[in-house]
């Protein structure tokens, strides 16, 4: 699949995905794949160049690493767990769905099988895709996203892995607590290890899990938006991190009864996912009739994961009430197209490359390299709602500012007090 020529139409990505005879009927009349065959082919063409690699242990030897023109000097390796754990973490909820002898389902299955042995390779000091444990505190970040895609697909991630595996991972895991983290996201991330430690029956930390929590409530400032760390920076971290990590370590500690002094964790996981709601309210009324959103703010080239809270609401069923899943499929299906179109987001090999829409790496920050891109996958958590689901099934409906730039009725907005 190395080397081909990639459309610069609406289709880009799907060709690859093989989604049945219906599809590949559209492709060959010139008619439009549906959303969900356009979004699987598209999450399939991130994933497929790197865990073919990686299940071979050949990502680091194929893998062409691209660093920003601003990079601040750090081991290049970190490169490659960025790149695994970012996309494992937005590829877990599609690979975690059951399996089916229908052409997606044959695509997951072997993407699945890829992934479980890259999650070999991943910990295998004697493998050549062992990865950036040990080396740089970078490594703490990325292995939450390592983490978080487990946490989301314990079954076909987790539980198939052999006992050596296993126990490798809960000890890089555990080694990470070397790292300080400092009061901003990344508390987040070290929460979000403890939390997938607490989930597998390993000791956790209770000071990392609810200093977390603390904070990020603590920094909570209002109408769905939340600071990171002592200072508001107007940009996406409430979607690459804030709100999907909060939801999900409060979720595993409820679950799991952990400790958290003199209050409900019930209470305070409704209450992340109500802010969650909140803000995704504004993701979507941030896509323009064409499809297209703000630029701005740090950590641009993460591309459409700027939306991973609208598809983990989605994903989850818990979309704000006044968002029906029609207008949101659409709107996340159009941004995508409005960002992927364009071929130079690939190498000629199918690798993500440094950018916004294209290949832009003076877009880069001083952290980014073309591994950290593969965040972009956060925005196809919807992916693990079955092709049945009505998410997939609803008709399409305009969202907000498609109606208000159509001279349409739409709905009006306020703020919220919670």
């Amino acid at each position: 699949m190395h080397k081909r020529d990639f459309m610069k139409a609406a289709l880009v990505g799907a060709a690859s995905l093989g989604a049945g005879a219906s599809a590949n009927a559209a492709k060959r009349a010139g008619a439009p794949l549906d959303d969900r065959a356009y979004m699987a082919g598209l999450l399939e063409k991130m994933a497929s160049p790197v865990l073919s690699a990686m299940s071979q242990g050949r990502l680091k030897a194929t893998f062409p690493l691209e660093l920003s023109p601003t990079w601040d000097g750090r081991d290049k390796n970190v490169a490659y767990l960025e790149c695994f754990g970012r996309l494992i973490s937005g590829l877990s909820p599609w690979l975690g769905l059951p399996e089916d002898a229908t052409p997606e389902g044959r695509t997951r299955k072997r993407l699945t099988d890829q992934a479980l042995q890259s999650y070999v390779h991943a910990v295998d000091p004697s493998s050549p895709d062992y990865l950036a444990w040990r080396d740089h505190g970078q490594a703490l970040v990325d292995s939450a996203y390592f983490t978080q895609a487990l946490l989301r697909a314990p079954k076909a991630l987790w539980d198939p892995l052999d006992a050596t595996t296993k126990k490798r991972i809960v000890e890089e895991i555990k080694g990470l607590r070397r790292v300080n983290p400092p009061f901003i996201n990344w508390l987040l991330f070290a929460a979000m290890n403890e939390a997938f430690l607490l989930s597998i029956g390993e000791e956790s930390d209770p000071m990392r899990l609810n200093t977390a929590v603390r904070k990020i409530d603590e920094w909570y400032i209002g109408d769905g938006w939340i600071k990171d760390g002592a200072t508001f920076h107007f940009d996406y971290y409430g979607s690459f991190v804030m709100h999907p990590m909060m939801i999900q370590v409060l979720e595993v500690m409820e679950a799991h009864k952990a400790p958290f002094w003199k209050d409900d964790l019930t209470k305070w996981r409704e209450l992340a996912v109500k802010r969650a709601q909140r803000y995704s309210e504004h993701l979507e009324r941030f896509v323009s009739p064409e499809g297209t959103f703000p630029p701005f703010g740090r950590s641009l080239t993460y591309r459409t994961a700027v939306f991973q809270p609208l598809a983990l609401l989605a994903w989850r069923k818990q979309l704000p009430a006044k968002l029906s899943e029609g207008q949101v499929r659409s709107a996340l299906v159009a941004a995508h197209k409005a960002v992927f179109t364009e071929p130079s987001n690939f190498t000629p090999d199918g690798f993500l490359t440094i950018g916004f829409v294209g290949h832009h790496p003076t877009l880069g920050d001083w952290y980014s390299n073309n591994g950290s891109m593969y965040v972009t996958t956060e925005g196809l958590l919807a992916l693990g709602l079955p092709a049945a689901d009505s998410f997939w099934t609803a008709p399409a409906q305009p969202w907000t500012q498609k109606l208000a730039f159509a001279g349409k009725p739409f709905p009006k907005d306020y703020a919220v007090d919670f």
